[in-house]
């Protein structure tokens, strides 16, 4: 089985960048996948923000499994992050975001105003692993098309300033992951999701690793997607099996590579159900099915 990682130099850059503009900011927008909430949460950017404030903003929730995300939200509430939980493409959000914001900021604020100081726009640092969703939020938030937007990791690829409003500015970073993820499993999770480029990881253990939490958690979906008979999800059928009774089911023979591939874009698009790989559960936020 092939280790997954991904650090390229670029990241490397990106992350000494955002170091280095972290004490410009008043607080951090940091996104996270809602589907993988905990392991998409940056330890480098935890070490760097240090006691700055943060709010936590669950992007593609309209993916991600309802029940589990209110669990989520739950968790960091108690565990005293301030979090937001949003569908980026959704009305609102500007204001969702500018508002708990402020909220966050209130007290900072209001002693800036009483030592005489002018009122100005908070300015946000905007962070998240590639593929999270930042520059479709960061285009709501201004209201243009000025972040590039795409379905795969490295879209962004400098820094830029950008104004939502009077009472916001926002800086807008590349995505970054960090040196050495805690566990495969946890490769695998950002993966599926999308945060690593697709050209390096085996599309077949994602597939498998895909595959046993669907027939854990989504048997039906699996079984009407792909056009499989119950017996085929039996205790006695090992994964791998599974995913070459699939390939064939798409008329690809023995081209699981190619099926591995499928399967995953189409897991990511939603096609089979809502998903939530990690659940608040377990503190240490390891996956549903390890």
């Amino acid at each position: 089985m092939a280790t997954i990682q991904w650090f390229p130099g670029h990241m490397a850059k990106a992350l000494r960048q955002i170091k280095e503009q972290m004490p410009l900011v008043d607080i951090v927008f940091e996104l996270v996948d809602a589907r993988v909430p905990y392991s998409t949460q940056n330890p480098e950017i935890d070490r760097m923000a240090g006691d700055k404030p943060r709010l936590l903003i669950m992007t593609k929730t309209d993916l991600a499994d309802p029940e589990t995300t209110a669990r989520w939200i739950d968790f960091f509430e108690r565990n005293g992050q301030p979090v937001l939980a949003l569908d980026s493409r959704a009305h609102q959000v500007a204001n969702k975001v500018t508002n708990k914001a402020q909220q966050i900021l209130k007290d900072r604020m209001k002693a800036e105003l009483e030592k005489g100081m002018q009122k100005r726009a908070i300015r946000a640092m905007c962070v998240g692993v590639p593929n999270v969703g930042k520059s479709t939020l960061l285009n709501h938030l201004i209201k243009k098309n000025v972040a590039a937007t795409g379905n795969r990791p490295g879209v962004t690829t400098g820094q830029q300033w950008l104004r939502s409003s009077a009472a916001l500015e926002l800086l807008d970073t590349p995505g970054v992951l960090w040196p050495k993820f805690a566990t495969q499993t946890q490769a695998k999770m950002l993966a599926l999701s999308g945060a690593i480029k697709d050209s390096l990881y085996p599309k077949d253990d994602v597939a498998i690793f895909a595959l046993d939490y669907l027939r854990k958690n989504r048997p039906q979906e699996l079984i009407s997607r792909y056009r499989l008979s119950s017996t085929s999800l039996d205790e006695d059928v090992l994964t791998p099996d599974l995913l070459l009774e699939i390939t064939k089911k798409m008329g690809m023979r023995d081209d699981y590579d190619r099926a591995s591939e499928r399967l995953i874009f189409e897991m990511r698009r939603g096609k089979l159900g809502t998903f939530t790989l990690e659940d608040p559960a377990d503190s240490e936020g390891n996956a549903v099915d390890e």
